[in-house]
């Protein structure tokens, strides 16, 4: 099923996708929720995040064509930073250059997992059970800023500027990311493209692991790291990134 969250004037809702419709649902989306009967166009929706994480969590460097030719070491352990909750946007919101910096701001496609249960200190095995499903994400990225000072490394403040955090546009509870492709393409141009199969941590393994750091909540998102084809973005550019079995996000840059 594909859930989403939707505004539709002064209304806040969410609901499963169904063609170019939602069919609304009440109650909570990770609890006890049930259709009210109610059907409303796509067309004439604001979408939303489809989730409200409390922290999103990003990986970097999960991906073992991008270890290897950038001359990178296989981690031990999951390496990952948080990006702010402020930092949250949605399918076709525009992502912002930051005022007061002129720098190179890169796009990175990447798959997400959404927590569906709260999860501290699991099992690999138990993992799955936590997921509620997957969405797409572009993990926005002030380059420049990440190694300015050699003495303190900003990986929060380089992802966490208004709008940088971007994912949906729906969450995928069916979803096999062993067998599925993304795609990023940059004004029309594709610029990324790799199995999601890559990944030295599978989602499992990431759950597994970062619940033993922090225990994680309902609607928390983990951005599961990107591959090859990071690139700066222009302004007036649209940035798509597409899941197969997911969806395509899709926002405009500046």
């Amino acid at each position: 099923m594909k859930w989403l969250r939707f505004k539709q004037g002064a209304r806040e809702g969410f609901g499963t996708l169904q063609g170019e419709e939602v069919s609304v649902h009440e109650g909570d989306l990770f609890g006890a929720s049930q259709p009210t009967g109610e059907r409303v166009a796509v067309a004439s929706l604001e979408w939303l995040t489809p989730c409200v994480p409390a922290k999103m969590i990003g990986l970097w460097n999960n991906f073992n064509a991008a270890a290897e030719k950038n001359g990178w070491a296989r981690p031990a352990e999951p390496l990952y930073f948080l990006k702010a909750s402020s930092s949250l946007a949605a399918h076709g919101q525009a992502i912002q250059a930051p005022a007061h910096y002129d720098g190179r701001v890169a796009y990175e496609g990447e798959l997400a997992l959404v927590i569906g249960q709260a999860a501290r200190a699991v099992s690999v095995e138990a993992a799955p059970s936590h997921i509620f499903g997957y969405t797409c994400a572009n993990d926005v990225t002030a380059m420049e800023l990440i190694a300015r000072d050699p003495s303190f490394p900003q990986w929060a403040r380089a992802k966490s500027f208004d709008t940088f955090g971007v994912f949906g546009p729906v969450i995928e509870t069916d979803f096999d990311f062993s067998k599925a492709l993304l795609r990023t393409r940059v004004g029309g141009r594709e610029r990324q493209n790799y199995p999601l199969s890559d990944m030295t941590f599978s989602p499992a393994e990431l759950v597994s692991r970062i619940s033993h750091d922090m225990t994680l909540q309902p609607g928390d998102v983990i951005l599961c790291g990107t591959s090859l084809g990071v690139l700066p973005m222009k302004p007036g550019t649209e940035v798509e990134v597409e899941i197969d079995g997911i969806g395509v996000l899709k926002n405009l840059y500046g």
